[in-house]
């Protein structure tokens, strides 16, 4: 992305540069109602959102959607821009310019962060660069002593905060030899043992008898009542119940005997 230069159709390198003088009477003309001052204007001042947006590059976003949000703030800044002010058009147009990246990163993030966590989060990052002043080893029994709060709170809201990873991120790359995160993961699940617990359950349904086996498919494995059951398999819910504590019973025998 640090060499990207075409964004959202945009040739980045051969922006035009408008000299103080140059914003000035443009912005003038704009405030007239010249449309064509006003394109004029927006294009000449692309190389400042292309300054901001570099900002967040660190961040994975992609370049166009946060040029495109730096545009938009842009464009508000020129639209509500007061000349009788005195200061300069990029030092009002830089805040709101930000203010749209940052909340289109905001808005874009899939987890939504409620604003008293994100604000504890903000107040925690504050309390540990105050402590890293004095102390090169600043965890989180140290942020929450300092703020008189739960470690685990801290632990929470920094987590919160922090942006998501895909499972397909890399986490060693090296001579063509790349690790994910995904490899990195182990499962509990299915492992030897668990597939040996399966293949001994399975072992043991096989080895009830027909109606036995379909209550306990029904009712385990398709997730039926006993009362749907019984009107499938034409018995009433009391036998259904009863054959199944049965089934349940000999199921549990089987697996004790074999394991």
């Amino acid at each position: 992305m640090l060499s990207k230069v075409v964004i959202c159709g945009v040739d980045t390198s051969g922006l035009p540069k408008l000299n103080k003088k140059e914003q000035e009477e443009l912005m003038l003309r704009i405030k007239a109602g010249d449309v064509a001052a006003r394109e004029q204007f927006i294009v000449g001042n692309m190389r400042l959102v292309l300054s901001l947006v570099r900002r967040f590059w660190a961040r994975n976003a992609n370049a166009d959607d946060l040029f495109q949000a730096g545009c938009v703030g842009l464009i508000k800044a020129i639209d509500n821009f007061d000349t009788s002010v005195g200061v300069r058009f990029s030092t009002y147009a830089v805040p709101l310019i930000l203010g749209e990246i940052k909340r289109y990163l905001r808005d874009g993030n899939s987890l939504r962060v409620s604003r008293s966590i994100r604000d504890t989060a903000y107040k925690i990052l504050k309390v540990r660069e105050k402590l890293e002043e004095t102390d090169d080893n600043v965890t989180y029994d140290k942020i929450a002593s300092a703020m008189n709060i739960a470690a685990s709170e801290v632990a929470y809201a920094l987590d919160a905060i922090s942006d998501p990873l895909s499972l397909y991120d890399p986490v060693y790359n090296k001579a063509g030899d790349e690790l994910l995160l995904v490899d990195q993961i182990s499962d509990k699940k299915n492992n030897d043992e668990a597939w040996t617990e399966r293949a001994a359950l399975y072992e043991a349904i096989s080895r009830l008898d027909e109606r036995e086996r379909s209550i306990v498919l029904l009712r385990y494995f398709e997730g039926k009542t006993q009362t749907e059951i019984s009107a499938k398999v034409g018995i009433s819910q009391a036998q259904v119940s009863r054959l199944e504590k049965s089934a349940l019973g000999r199921i549990r025998e089987e697996i004790t005997l074999t394991s």
